[in-house]
């Protein structure tokens, strides 16, 4: 009985001794990586910025509409601080960083500053 060619099995590689007894199998292990550490962005109170320049702030740093802008201001006004949102700490130090800007630029002396989450 005749077999054709691609009905035969393909050959098997075969390894000089001395490389069988040298070989090293490796295993892919997976990693298990944990999220970043998130920082929350907190705004504090002074007696001299205005109420608006905040809730523009939140709106326009923090992607707030006017309402959830106005309870955050009135958090901060009330309790001293309010947090702003929560994020990385490189996106945390740049939200931080515009705040001071737009403060600085407007002539304002409104405080802000990231901290970690537990």
């Amino acid at each position: 009985m005749s077999s054709k060619p691609s009905d035969l099995p393909p050959p098997t590689p075969r390894l000089p001794e001395s490389d069988k007894q040298d070989s090293v199998v490796l295993e892919r292990r997976t990693q298990k990586t944990k999220p970043p550490q998130m920082f929350q962005v907190v705004m504090l109170n002074d007696d001299y910025t205005p109420m608006e320049f905040v809730v523009r702030v939140l709106q326009e740093f923090f992607s707030k509409d006017r309402e959830a802008a106005t309870q955050i201001m009135l958090k901060i006004h009330l309790d001293g601080k309010g947090v702003c949102g929560v994020y990385t700490k490189d996106v945390a130090a740049t939200k931080v960083d515009q705040v001071r800007e737009a403060a600085h630029k407007d002539g304002h002396p409104l405080q802000c500053l990231y901290e970690p989450i537990d």
